[in-house]
């Protein structure tokens, strides 16, 4: 690594986990705009001031170490508290085993608050309703064929995201190509035409913000809660309608599966309003074990239509 670009060292008076915090920003395992695992993570972004790339290197429970290069550079660095969750811990009512168990094994689980709505939006549009292996091929191809390089040392093959005029200017052809059906593909030309009224959301409160993103078309209450649970740091941004919540929920708190999101919501509530970090502890929890009846999302390839 080289020493130009610019450098912040950033102690948290709370203990922190880098890692997991920010681990829901990766769009799985081959995302080209994230990197890494444990204590050294890479992250290529775009605030307004331009494109960026992010090294973090977490030091110990409190310090993490940051290098940024680009233009965005300085922002991202500015940005990097809130990124991480802020100072203070985020803890949910612990009544529950379960969730005091995952909370004191994991103390550092933070929300993140990246302030980027685009690129928390596009890919949550793109797994709308279709197995997450198949919309993370088509993120890390779209962003393969048509994200730029981020300045700096970047490990290669890491691609910046679209701008979301790039994003609203790609053709259907492009879409089809990465396996993204015509209906995801009219919802993000839809909402990426808007541009900076997007990134402008992150300044108002999460509730006021969720509920604008779920005034667009083909923007529901899941979409809008990764995004928030991403851009907006709500920790009570519940994804009701994923395909796994009601079974999480209901085998760690209930010891059996649920069905219905009306029940979910039900025995959350205690949650709010921390509800997804809650969510969160359960997943990371090793007591819950998740098991996988019933019939399984089908794998459609959109390329063959």
């Amino acid at each position: 690594m080289t020493d130009e670009g610019l450098r912040r060292t950033w102690r948290s008076t709370a203990p922190l986990d880098v890692w997991r915090t920010l681990s829901t920003l990766r769009r799985g395992p081959a995302d080209p705009a994230f990197r890494g695992r444990g204590a050294e993570i890479w992250r290529a972004t775009r605030p307004p001031s331009g494109p960026a790339t992010l090294h973090l290197r977490q030091l110990d429970a409190h310090v993490v170490e940051a290098v940024a290069w680009g233009p965005g550079a300085a922002e991202v660095l500015d940005e990097l508290p809130a990124c991480l969750g802020g100072d203070q811990p985020h803890r949910p009512p612990l009544a529950h085993p379960v969730v005091a168990d995952a909370h004191r094994r994991h103390p550092g689980l933070r929300v993140p608050r990246t302030r980027r709505v685009v690129e928390a939006l596009v890919p949550a549009i793109i797994e709308q309703k279709v197995l997450g292996a198949d919309a993370f091929l088509s993120w890390r191809q779209l962003l393969t064929r048509h994200g730029e390089v981020p300045p700096g040392p970047a490990p290669s093959g890491m691609r910046l995201p679209l701008t979301a005029e790039a994003w609203a200017a790609l053709p259907s052809w492009e879409w089809h190509r990465a396996g993204v059906d015509p209906k995801r593909y009219r919802t993000v030309q839809a909402v990426t035409r808007l541009g900076e009224s997007l990134e402008r959301l992150a300044d108002r409160e999460p509730t006021d913000a969720s509920a604008a993103l779920r005034s667009l078309p083909g923007v529901g209450v899941w979409t809008a809660a990764e995004v928030g649970s991403r851009a907006f740091g709500d920790t009570d941004a519940v994804p009701f309608g994923d395909y796994h919540l009601a079974s999480t929920v209901g085998t760690a708190l209930l010891g059996h599966r649920l069905e219905h999101d009306h029940e979910v919501a039900e025995v959350l509530e205690p949650f709010r309003p921390h509800r997804f970090l809650a969510l969160r502890l359960m997943q990371l929890s090793p007591h819950v074990r998740v098991e996988r009846h019933g019939a399984r999302m089908s794998r459609v390839d959109h390329r063959a239509r």
